[in-house]
């Protein structure tokens, strides 16, 4: 996540959007047992997987200069995050 973050920054045009999705932890919480039980299957087959958290998401985002423009909820307790290239 990090290293595709750092990229971000050198692909993206100016203006450019950048849009992601998938399941996130809020304030480090599982937002369902559904995501709780995927984020242990996930961790099951490699260690280092499982649900990021927004807040950590974000702020490699803001470090690459976009500005989150949308977090929209979306079925299956995933979200639908969109950032801007300023």
């Amino acid at each position: 996540v990090e290293h595709f973050f750092s990229a971000v920054e050198k692909v993206l045009n100016d203006s450019g959007v950048l849009a992601i999705y998938g399941p996130f932890n809020y304030n480090g919480n599982f937002t369902s047992e559904s995501n709780a039980n995927f984020e242990q299957w996930l961790k099951n087959r490699n260690s280092k997987s499982g649900i990021r958290d927004f807040e950590a998401v974000n702020n490699l985002a803001e470090q690459a200069g976009l500005t989150l423009l949308e977090d929209c909820t979306m079925p299956a307790n995933n979200r639908f995050l969109v950032w801007n290239k300023l």
